[in-house]
C-alpha cells in the first residue's frame, strides 16, 4: 500500500493535463475577447455593421487565395460554452457545395447561419434571424446566393417550360416562382437574373417584414445585406 502523500505515474499525468488545460484557458483568454454568460453582448471586433461587413469580405479574400486561416476548433470550442456571440447572421442556400464558415474563413462562434434551398424567408428562418440580432446582438445578416442554383433554375423551368415537381419541392418553387417572372424579359442571362433578383427580393423581405429588424437598423445596429457567391472562383459578389 502507498502513502498516501505519494504520487504515482497515473497521478502525475492527470496532474500535467490539468495545468496544461488550466494554462489553454489563460491562453484563450488573453487572446480572445471577453465572453460573458449573457448572450446579448457583441465583441469590440465587431460591435458595427460595417466592421462586420469588412470582415466578411477580408475572410472571402483570404478563401479565394486559398490562405484561409488553419483554426484549432478543440481550442475554439472552450469559450463558446456560456455563449455566442456571431457578428454575421447568414441567410444560405442549402447546396452542398456552398459553406459560409469557409466562404468567409471564419471560425466556430462567427456566424449564424440560416440554409435551406433557394435562400429565401420563411417565418422560422425569419425567427431565426430576428433572434440572432435581437438576443445575440448580431449586427449584420447577409442573404447569400450562388450561381447555377438547382432551386432557382427549378422556378425557371417552372415558368419557362411548365414543369411540376413531386412532393413539397413544388411549393418551394412556387415561393420563388415571383422573382423569376420579375426578370423574364431582362437582357442577359434568365437563370443568373433570377437569382440575383431572389437575393435583391429577399433583401427587401427581411428589411420590411420585421419590425425587430427594422428597429434594429433604423438604430444603426444592423445592416442587410446581400451577396452571390461564385462557384468557380469562391468569390462573393455583393448585389443589395
Amino acid at each position: 500500500m502507498r502513502n498516501a502523500h505519494e504520487s504515482t505515474p497515473s497521478d502525475a499525468r492527470r496532474n500535467f493535463l490539468r495545468l496544461a488545460a488550466a494554462g489553454t484557458g489563460v491562453f484563450l483568454a488573453s487572446k480572445l475577447p471577453s465572453v460573458q454568460a449573457c448572450e446579448t453582448s457583441v465583441p469590440l471586433m465587431v460591435a458595427n455593421p460595417q466592421h462586420a461587413l469588412a470582415r466578411l469580405m477580408e475572410g472571402n479574400k483570404r478563401y479565394i487565395a486559398n490562405m484561409s486561416t488553419r483554426h484549432d476548433f478543440m481550442a475554439e470550442r472552450v469559450p463558446l460554452v456560456e455563449g455566442q456571440h456571431p457578428f454575421a447572421a447568414v441567410l444560405a442556400c442549402a447546396d452542398s457545395r456552398i459553406a459560409p464558415e469557409f466562404v468567409f474563413d471564419t471560425g466556430l462562434g462567427d456566424l449564424f447561419a440560416v440554409r435551406l434551398a433557394g435562400n429565401f424567408v420563411t417565418d422560422h428562418g425569419l425567427a431565426s434571424l430576428e433572434y440572432a440580432v435581437a438576443t445575440l446582438g448580431t449586427p449584420l445578416i447577409l442573404v447569400l446566393g450562388h450561381d447555377r442554383c438547382g432551386a432557382i433554375s427549378a422556378g425557371v423551368k417552372a415558368i419557362k417550360d411548365h414543369v411540376t415537381f413531386p412532393g413539397k419541392i413544388q411549393g418551394l418553387v412556387d415561393i420563388l416562382k415571383p422573382s423569376v417572372h420579375k426578370v423574364l424579359k431582362a437582357p442577359g442571362d434568365l437563370l443568373d437574373n433570377a437569382i440575383a433578383q431572389n437575393v435583391r427580393d429577399t433583401v427587401a423581405r427581411l428589411k420590411t417584414e420585421s419590425s425587430l429588424l427594422a428597429d434594429a437598423q433604423a438604430a444603426g445596429k444592423l445592416a442587410i445585406v446581400g451577396g452571390i457567391y461564385r462557384l468557380h472562383s469562391g468569390a462573393v459578389e455583393w448585389v443589395a
